[in-house]
């Protein structure tokens, strides 16, 4: 199990799939374990993937300009989605202009579930649950752009290239990344992977001093620790911040 970790990250395979892909061996070498087929814990000691707040390489402002239009338009409207609405990579296959709630909120309703290929419920969150996030302009722009430029199906933006009928395939945005880091035309932080999206996100807010708690949920992370520990980091002022407002109220 650790060489299989190992390898994923010599990979650079992103953290959310060696997650994923922990998770489900986990559940099958547990069961073996339980079976008797496996006499000791097979994971006893194993260290699962973790978030590393140094791994989570952010581009600038400037640098994802450049990204974002390096690939196809495809390409472009994920990368919008992920970095304007905190999306996750299959949320963003599974866009729809019957999301658009408001001028400027989008309702996340599922996602292209990378294992079925099928429409699912959101990570974290049980069938029918949703949540709903910031639509900065800009994102509105580039969605309604695609949508005239490439029509939609029952509402949907992405679908499969070669069938219509069905979801977007997650593994073509990995096959675009992959292609545009090697086209090497344009400006793409070290070490920086698909999640960088993401983390642009996160960043943008929280510069911007929007609550970590209102990111967290954004974000659709399980919990705020999780929230906390990838981007504490990015909010080095907030202790200092908080003492002089303390002071204010303890010296009047």
């Amino acid at each position: 199990m650790d060489r299989f970790i190992q390898t994923m990250e010599r990979n650079n395979a992103g953290l959310a799939t060696q997650a994923n892909a922990y998770d489900k061996l986990k559940a099958i070498l547990l069961d073996a374990h339980r079976l008797g087929i496996f006499g000791e814990n097979p994971l006893e000691g194993v260290k699962p993937p973790q978030y590393d707040p140094e791994r989570a390489v952010i581009p600038s402002v400037v640098q994802l300009q450049g990204i974002r239009t390096a690939g196809d338009d495809t390409f472009r409207l994920i990368a919008d989605l992920m970095s304007g609405c905190g999306m996750r990579n299959g949320e963003a296959a599974a866009v729809s202009v019957n999301k658009i709630v408001a001028d400027d909120v989008y309702r996340i309703t599922e996602q292209v579930n990378q294992t079925t290929r099928q429409y699912g419920r959101l990570k974290h969150r049980k069938a029918g649950e949703y949540r709903d996030v910031p639509l900065p302009a800009r994102i509105k722009e580039t969605i309604e752009w695609y949508a005239d430029k490439h029509g939609t199906v029952d509402g949907y933006l992405l679908r499969h290239p070669a069938d219509p009928a069905k979801a977007f395939p997650y593994y073509y945005l990995s096959n675009q990344w992959q292609r545009v880091k090697r086209a090497g035309e344009t400006d793409i932080p070290e070490g920086m992977v698909m999640y960088g999206f993401r983390h642009f996100f996160a960043s943008n807010c929280l510069s911007n001093r929007i609550p970590i708690t209102d990111v967290a949920e954004w974000m659709g992370h399980k919990s705020i620790d999780v929230t906390f520990k990838i981007y504490r980091h990015l909010m080095p002022g907030s202790i200092g911040v908080a003492a002089k407002l303390l002071d204010v109220g303890l010296t009047a």
